[in-house]
């Protein structure tokens, strides 16, 4: 399940990919799947070891493309172990909210992005969000759990702050929010209701088969309920001493 629609944040081959807070590698796999030279980074051991089996074997069953690589290893999202320009296109899907210091990791990202580059951020959806939290403490209060929750043009304000130009937005998972709803109204833990088991059996078999009928009412949903805002921007070419642009003079 992507949060990141590829039509609308074209990936080329070769691209030199980070998957930021990568969590269980979903972005990363359609990355390398894709033809990309991808790194995988996330603070969790354990969902790194996760990811770099995922790799090894999407690469021995022939899922990448040749040339594609793959690389899943800890960090720290705030003091990024790379060089500055490191990357064509930097992914942080559903990490900005856990994190303090958003303004400090929007900074890391810029800086290991080239100019010119694409970057594509993906946060809770401000509606859908504020009712879970209204749902259950549970939701929201637990370690390394959500800290805030975004307004769309909040979002929109500290990437530009950062220094990127937004050029596109739309919202996900419109399918989902009504599960979340549930689980919260429920308890976050509590995985037996028969309510949470149900709508839990329908989203399983629609991520499976991909009906039609669910993808017209999601698309259909998501402008009023979808769960994950997503935002993308690109990194503007510095202008030159002479006055033109870095990006035209090459």
């Amino acid at each position: 399940m992507l949060t990141v629609d590829f039509s609308r944040f074209p990936l080329a081959p070769g691209d030199r990919v980070l998957d930021l807070g990568c969590g269980a590698g979903r972005h990363a796999f359609e990355c390398y799947r894709r033809g990309a030279q991808v790194v995988a980074l996330d603070q969790n051991a354990e969902e790194i070891r996760e990811v770099a089996k995922w790799f090894a074997a999407m690469k021995e069953a022939g899922e990448a493309p040749e040339g594609a690589t793959a690389t899943a290893m800890e960090g720290d999202a705030l003091a990024l172990p790379f060089p500055d320009e490191s990357f064509d296109v930097v992914i942080i899907s559903e990490v900005m909210e856990h994190i303090p210091d958003d303004k400090g990791v929007l900074a890391e990202m810029v800086r290991v992005l080239r100019p010119g580059g694409r970057i594509a951020v993906t946060v809770p959806r401000y509606g859908p969000e504020k009712v879970c939290w209204a749902l259950s403490d549970a939701y929201h209060e637990v370690e390394g759990g959500h800290i805030r929750i975004y307004k769309a043009d909040e979002l929109v304000g500290k990437i530009r702050e950062a220094g990127l130009k937004p050029y596109g937005s739309h919202h996900a998972h419109a399918l989902h929010s009504p599960y979340w709803w549930l689980k919260c109204a429920f308890g976050v833990d509590n995985d037996k209701a028969l309510p949470v088991r149900a709508y839990h059996k329908l989203l399983v078999w629609d991520i499976m088969k991909k009906p039609l009928a669910t993808r017209v009412a999601e698309q259909a949903l998501n402008p009023l309920i979808g769960k994950s805002f997503v935002v993308y921007a690109t990194k503007p070419h510095l202008p030159r001493l002479d006055g033109t642009d870095g990006a035209a003079a090459k």
